[in-house]
């Protein structure tokens, strides 16, 4: 009786503490809100994990039907100011479907992810939630935990990137379409702004707006993509537009999509370069960038940071590290599968060969 006791206790014991697990704090809506249609090759629910930060991080997570034993499993995240419900869960899914345990999850501070004040980002704790992630999936009955990969999309390719630099534990990496938040917030797109007198009226501005903040007691949101799209708007902006802003991609808890980041809310990145250490990234990275894309060249100079090798407009292979250019393709035509041109069976073979 007295050995019952003692398993019953420990069973109570292990159920609660996996009942508190499961607890959360944050808003999730179960019906099916995703701009892409549910997929039946896969199983799909949502789950909750936090961060080191104690911060809450929403996700979908995507299982495929009919399999056995452990899986090797990735995170996705991005784009920058998008949410689960865009292209992230739309990347989990596809390959969910190609037999990857899968979670597409929110940023912190961002869609059904906890985080006061709401769309603030961060170097640090952005490429902390790919971590938490990683934590998440280790523990996982049916995941390997030496078989994990991460995917970060336009500007959580930068970060998805710093993340592979910090924890070994990613065995793999996939930036696609990839943005380097730092260096486009310190130097502007094409290096528009790419002085020492640019940067600095760039500090005072955003120095003014803390102050006004702080007075309003709110934060002042700086918009998401523009809207009605002015005739003279360039290219990628209209890009961005036949995404975000149209029935293709508009969902109403992206930033992108509605009122955007708040002003203040980049501040960090003038000052924390996301690449400084991908030199010293031992496991595989697959960068992917459309040929036509405004923003190949953040996908160029992360190779070039990581094998010493220029290239411009080409793809190319050194060591473990590949840079792979999709013809023809725009920044957003990586975002969906519209264009049909997401390379999902190079991804499949990428991480199948890195997590083998």
């Amino acid at each position: 009786m007295l050995v019952v006791a003692v398993v019953t206790a420990c069973s109570h014991k292990e159920q609660t503490k996996t009942e508190e697990k499961m607890n959360t704090s944050l808003t999730l809506t179960q019906e099916w809100d995703k701009k892409f249609p549910k997929s039946d090759k896969v199983d799909h629910k949502k789950v909750t994990f936090r961060n080191r930060y104690g911060i809450e991080l929403a996700a979908d997570m995507y299982t495929p039907k009919n399999v056995e034993g452990k899986l090797a499993a990735i995170a996705v995240s991005g784009p920058f100011g998008a949410v689960k419900e865009q292209s992230s869960g739309l990347y989990a899914q596809h390959m969910a479907e190609r037999g990857f345990l899968t979670i597409a999850f929110d940023p912190s501070f961002t869609g059904e992810s906890g985080g006061e004040p709401r769309r603030m980002a961060s170097p640090d704790i952005n490429t902390e939630d790919f971590l938490a992630a990683v934590d998440f999936l280790s523990v996982q009955d049916n995941v390997d935990p030496e078989r994990i990969g991460i995917i970060g999309i336009c500007g959580f390719g930068g970060m998805a990137v710093n993340a592979a630099a910090i924890d070994p534990r990613i065995k793999a990496t996939v930036a696609s379409t990839m943005y380097d938040m730092s260096k486009v917030n310190v130097e502007g797109y094409f290096q528009s702004e790419n002085t020492p007198e640019q940067r600095m009226e760039k500090r005072k501005a955003i120095a003014a707006q803390r102050t006004a903040d702080y007075k309003a007691g709110t934060y002042q949101r700086a918009g998401g993509v523009i809207d009605p799209l002015p005739e003279d708007a360039p290219w990628f902006v209209k890009d961005y537009h036949a995404y975000y802003k149209t029935e293709r991609g508009f969902h109403e808890r992206s930033g992108n999509s509605t009122d955007g980041w708040n002003v203040i809310g980049c501040q960090s990145f003038l000052n924390q370069p996301l690449l400084a250490w991908a030199h010293e990234i031992e496991n595989p990275v697959l960068l992917i960038h459309g040929e036509k894309a405004h923003s190949r060249y953040f996908s160029e100079y992360a190779f070039e940071k990581m094998t010493g090798k220029h290239v411009e407009g080409v793809s190319a292979k050194e060591g473990n590290k590949e840079f792979c250019v999709i013809p023809g393709a725009s920044h957003v035509d990586l975002y969906d599968d519209v264009a049909g041109v997401i390379p999902y069976d190079k991804m499949e073979q990428f991480f199948k060969e890195a997590m083998k």
